[in-house]
């Protein structure tokens, strides 16, 4: 295949439509049995870390550190690095709070995926598929997400659609404040248009 230089460029880029991005090899990849979410900058990363109250160890906030509703984060053993864990196993995007909570305080092992990128300014990104005790043997998914949330809110997970379409919290924003905020007279626009 003869393909012009000044078309090369656009060759590659359409020959690759449809191909998977594979997961880089970084520096705590070793071991790592993460899946692969095909996102950009995903690195396997398999690490021990102390889950913290990332209030208390940020801004010193710990009066009530480690309670619910509280964001947790992970205290890298290695190099001391504060990890942001802000996604689950869960194919839904929630955070990683209530699966690493029950943890707050102690020495873990995690499994999952790691996003780093300058450019973008992803620092620390974690997405925590896996978390055990150090020195257990057992894994435990970090899946617990939904069933914490249908637990909490019987009514709504009783009902069909999809959580957040049900989620007390949500709809009782909505009420107040209209779709994303803006208030009613965009709320009523946005009806028109279904």
């Amino acid at each position: 295949m003869n393909i012009p230089f000044k078309h090369l460029g656009l060759f590659v880029a359409l020959s690759s439509v449809g191909v998977p991005v594979s997961a880089q090899e970084g520096p705590f990849s070793a071991g790592s049995e993460a899946r692969s979410w095909n996102l950009a900058w995903e690195e396997p990363a398999r690490f021990e870390a102390t889950v913290v109250d990332l209030l208390c160890e940020v801004a010193g906030d710990c009066g009530n550190a480690c309670t619910d509703g509280r964001q947790v984060g992970l205290l890298r053993s290695l190099d001391g690095v504060l990890t942001y864990p802000n996604k689950n196993n869960q194919g839904i995007f929630t955070g990683a709070a209530v699966d690493l909570a029950p943890f707050c305080g102690e020495l873990v092992e995690v499994d999952g995926l790691l996003i780093e990128d300058e450019y973008v300014g992803a620092t620390n990104v974690y997405l925590v598929q896996m978390i055990r005790r150090v020195g257990e043997d057992d894994w435990t998914t970090a899946d617990g997400w939904t069933d914490a949330w249908a637990e909490a809110f019987p009514e709504a997970a009783a009902q069909e659609g999809r959580w957040y379409r049900n989620d007390p919290r949500i709809l009782a924003l909505i009420e107040a404040d209209g779709y994303l905020g803006t208030g009613e007279t965009w709320q009523e626009a946005w009806e028109a248009t279904r």
